[in-house]
């Protein structure tokens, strides 16, 4: 169901604001509720593996084809495709799935595991991208100079996906463990913007050289996240961009957007050392 706006559609949303509104709260509404989907075993995951596998078999009759393009791993366990179009391609008398090893690349061609070769004259290197260290190639250094690259060395954390322990006044957005696999991150942008804010202002209202997340609170928060992660199909045994090589996930939070939003909707500063400006 996933098209573009009619032009007759954006006139209404540009006449009446409030339908532009519920229909993004309807949007939403309806995204929050896939969350049940990937609760591991969940009724709601076994429907929607069912209905996943009869829209491949009714698009694609070669069994052996099917049996290369079924997944082994629970709904959700690695990204799910916004398309549903592309078995349409593969079925197409002009393409082959391949799933043998390469063995090794020639001058013209693709030797494969299986001993077969294929002539071919282009080849798209799809390496993937690294999505675990949350970090452009910068240094960031908290206090007594430690580095966050070692910080992070067991993978990825922060309280509340925000602030991370001994690097005072940083806050992060889209950190570690706020990516979603059922709804919108600009959801949970939209609430880490609103923490921050009230963050700052409570660093200029009370003169504060910084604000540094407690330690205990820090690891409080992230023990609750990966024990709750741990019913999802997220941990489940398959590799994806949401974890480590540890199998730690690092990517995604472990709840409904509206748990988050209850979080985030004014910092507790229990959790903080609050530490004020030196005078002079």
């Amino acid at each position: 169901m996933d098209r573009a706006y009619t032009d007759a559609e954006r006139d209404r949303f540009r006449r009446l604001p409030w339908l532009n509104r519920f229909v993004r709260y309807l949007v939403w509404g309806l995204l929050e509720a896939r969350f049940f989907a990937f609760f591991r075993e969940s009724r709601i995951a076994r429907r929607m593996e069912a209905k996943a596998k009869e829209y491949l078999h009714s698009v694609v009759s070669d069994p052996a084809l099917r049996e290369a393009l079924t997944p082994d791993y629970p709904v959700g366990c690695k990204r799910i495709l916004i398309s549903d179009d592309y078995y349409h391609a593969l079925v197409r008398p002009n393409v082959e799935v391949v799933t043998s090893g390469i063995q090794r690349i020639t001058n013209d061609g693709i030797v494969t595991q299986d001993g077969a070769t294929r002539p071919i004259d282009t080849i798209v290197w799809a390496t993937g991208f690294e999505t675990t260290s949350f970090l452009a190639p910068i240094q960031i250094e908290g206090l007594e100079g430690r580095k966050l690259t070692d910080a992070w060395q067991g993978g990825a954390e922060a309280y509340l996906g925000i602030g991370v322990s001994g690097f005072p006044n940083l806050f992060l957005l889209y950190g570690p463990n706020t990516n979603l696999g059922h709804n919108s991150i600009i959801f949970m942008i939209e609430c880490q913007v609103g923490y921050v804010v009230e963050c700052v202002k409570a660093i200029m209202r009370d003169d504060l050289a910084y604000l540094d997340v407690r330690r205990e609170a820090m690891d409080r928060y992230n023990e609750r996240v990966q024990k709750d992660l741990s019913k999802t199909a997220w941990s489940a045994g398959c590799t994806s961009w949401y974890k480590t090589e540890a199998g730690k996930v690092t990517n995604n939070w472990s709840g409904f957007t509206t748990e988050y939003w209850w979080r985030t909707r004014w910092p507790d500063f229990r959790d903080f050392e609050r530490v004020a400006r030196r005078a002079g």
